[in-house]
């Protein structure tokens, strides 16, 4: 009987370190994608006023913006 829960416990303790671990590994890559989405919310009005600049001084209507699809 001893042996058995023994067992049990170690199992339990691997699967807490295994999603302790897998927990740190969401969170770095949540932080990385924050980071990704503040440089693309930085860089968009950047971007839109240079086409309005630019559309200004040719006189023709701006490009359209492509917009890339996120893997889901």
């Amino acid at each position: 009987m001893t042996d058995t829960i023994l067992e049990r416990l170690r199992a339990l303790a691997t699967e807490c370190e295994a999603g302790q671990t897998m927990l740190a590994e969401l969170d770095a890559r949540r932080a990385s994608v924050t980071q990704m989405m503040l440089r693309v919310a930085g860089a968009t009005p950047v971007l839109k006023e240079l086409l309005q600049q630019g559309a200004g001084a040719s006189g023709s209507p701006p490009a359209p913006v492509h917009r890339p699809q996120l893997a889901r």
